[in-house]
């Protein structure tokens, strides 16, 4: 419980600091702390998608059904936090380039992601029995995961974007003023922390329903 208050308490001084304690990026204005959350929601979603696959391989190796459960919530939890992360997106492209969407190379590889992830639960929710849904959306949310990658980290940056340059940039070095720098990795800690929280907590409630299977 302590470490739960600590996250939240966490998040709260990263939202106040994100707005108090980190100037504004030059040329970018206000809507620059849109990163401290824009960025980091984007990685807790590559997070959930990598052990959403993880929890797959280990379903296919075992057979164990809590696999396929943990699988399915985090390619949930994935997807909420890669809507988000896309929605935060649009929010700065409005205040940036004057729309919310212009299928730059970074929106379009996320939609794309999005429309995986979207047929991996119609998948899901089109075959009924519980072992063939289990074993083949298993395989599937290992076929998903590899196209992340791609869509996230590398085809963006195969083709010129409108998007800022990255956090790291191409000679490899951070371009960030110090405050924005700590506010942001403490951003990123936080939402991890969330993640880790809502994940723990996921897997309590697949256990206790196994249990209570077996009796």
């Amino acid at each position: 419980m302590a470490w739960k208050i600590a996250v939240g308490l966490w998040m709260v001084l990263v939202i106040i600091a994100s707005f108090l304690y980190a100037p504004p990026a030059l040329g970018l204005g206000e809507v620059s702390r849109i990163i401290f959350y824009h960025v980091p929601l984007a990685w807790v979603a590559v997070l959930a998608y990598l052990v959403s696959m993880v929890n797959a391989v280990q379903y296919l190796r075992t057979g164990r059904m809590e696999y396929d459960r943990r699988t399915s919530f985090n390619a949930e939890i994935g997807t909420v936090f890669a809507l988000l992360a896309t929605i935060t997106g649009a929010v700065f492209a409005k205040n940036t380039w004057g729309a919310y969407w212009n299928w730059d190379p970074r929106q379009t590889s996320i939609f794309v992601l999005l429309l995986i992830y979207a047929a991996y639960f119609a998948l899901r929710s089109a075959v009924d029995e519980e072992e063939q849904r289990a074993r083949l959306s298993s395989v599937y949310a290992i076929i998903a995961f590899l196209t992340v990658p791609f869509l996230v980290f590398i085809i963006p940056r195969i083709y010129s974007t409108l998007h800022p340059d990255p956090i790291i940039n191409v000679e490899g070095r951070l371009k960030m003023n110090t405050q924005m720098l700590q506010v942001f990795l403490a951003s990123l800690a936080g939402f991890t922390g969330i993640y880790f929280w809502v994940y723990n907590l996921q897997t309590r409630i697949i256990k206790l329903q196994e249990k209570f299977k077996r009796k």
